[in-house]
């Protein structure tokens, strides 16, 4: 069968190439055209356009680029035509992917979207949208299950999270050769994950690298987001004592004793990592005013949202500074705290339902358009 499927952005390409190798196990004569990114390119399939040219974030950055999004819109259509799907698969990026679904539908494409749109968090009216333009929805979090059902009467398959497999394959790793190929001395290591776009970096990562003087028994080590370049970072680097990983960051997760994280799912992906960390925020003025305003949750981090309280401490916007980022870096680091952080992992993963999400989501694709 023929799979057409689009992700805007690098946890999408992530969780596209899982999928896409189950959807090969499970149909060896799988036909997949795909916006995604390099983690996809190497399962295979032919790619038309990397998320690289689509993620714009923020409510100004978009109306800044709309010209391009709505021009990407036009060439998405274009090549769907021209491929003739079975389905459309949409991975979360629910600006571009909704579009998409609105048409396709009218047009009888079967839509199926996996890693749903987090409209619990904002824009809930989007419902009556998904409703009428998506065929199936497979959702990634225990609490949308019940969003989607009791609340909206749509029926909706729970999976399991896609990210417990994409970890449990990276956990082993050769610490002492990883630490040697990486210029690592023996100090335990800080992880700094300060995001994979250019806007979230540039408001991030400064603020991180402040507090790297307060703790000379540790090493800081930025994870590199694969969509940009050194020559990029180079920039908040000078006279600063910290280490530099492209492309990484799972293997540096796992030999982590803490981490610094810019909300989105690394947040996530830290926690099932076992790595105790502090979760940052700052969005551009105007962006988070209107955020404030719309998005109705208590937390911004996906730990917290699961565990439907405060796990790990989220510092946002003007609480995002040199001062707080210290106090709570350092709680993390005693060993009383730190076991406390742990302990509410353990469950948060249990929450999460067990492994095998890409191959439970493949097999109900492949059952609900043959």
């Amino acid at each position: 069968m023929k799979y057409y499927i689009i992700a805007g952005e690098a946890s999408g390409d992530l969780h596209g190439s899982n999928l896409m190798k189950a959807l090969y196990k499970e149909d060896p004569n799988a036909d997949i055209r795909f916006w995604g990114g390099d983690l996809m390119q190497n399962v295979g399939g032919i790619l038309v356009k990397h998320y690289k040219e689509l993620a714009f974030m923020g409510f100004i950055e978009v109306i800044f680029n709309l010209k391009t999004i709505l021009n990407n819109i036009k060439i998405c259509k274009k090549d769907i035509l021209a491929f003739q799907p079975d389905v459309i698969i949409f991975i979360d990026y629910p600006g571009f992917n909704m579009r998409i679904a609105k048409w396709a539908k009218e047009l009888g494409i079967k839509t199926h979207y996996y890693i749903s749109p987090q409209i619990w968090a904002w824009k809930e009216n989007r419902i009556t949208d998904i409703k009428r333009d998506i065929d199936k929805m497979y959702v990634i979090l225990p609490f949308e299950k019940e969003f989607y059902e009791k609340k909206h009467n749509f029926p909706v398959e729970f999976v399991g999270h896609p990210l417990i497999d994409a970890i449990q394959n990276r956990m082993n790793i050769n610490e002492s050769t990883f630490r040697k190929e990486n210029n690592l001395d023996e100090k335990p290591i800080i992880a700094i994950l300060p995001g994979s776009r250019k806007q979230e970096i540039t408001k991030m990562l400064s603020v991180m690298l402040s507090v790297v003087t307060d703790f000379p028994d540790y090493q800081f080590v930025i994870a590199g987001a694969p969509s940009q370049e050194f020559s990029f970072y180079a920039q908040f680097l000078k006279n600063k004592n910290v280490h530099f990983i492209s492309n990484k960051t799972y293997d540096l997760l796992s030999i982590s004793y803490a981490a610094l994280v810019t909300s989105g799912t690394a947040t996530l992906e830290t926690a099932l990592f076992k790595v105790p960390e502090v979760v940052c925020y700052k969005g551009s003025w105007v962006s988070y005013q209107i955020a404030k305003r719309i998005v109705t949750l208590k937390y911004i981090s996906l730990v917290n949202l699961i565990m439907d309280k405060e796990v790990v401490t989220e510092l946002i916007q003007d609480d995002c500074n040199s001062k707080n980022i210290k106090i709570e870096l350092q709680k993390l680091l005693d060993p009383s705290h730190r076991n406390q952080v742990l302990e509410q992992y353990e469950i948060l993963e249990t929450k999460l339902g067990g492994s095998g999400a890409s191959e439970k989501t493949a097999k109900l694709i492949i059952r609900n358009i043959s």
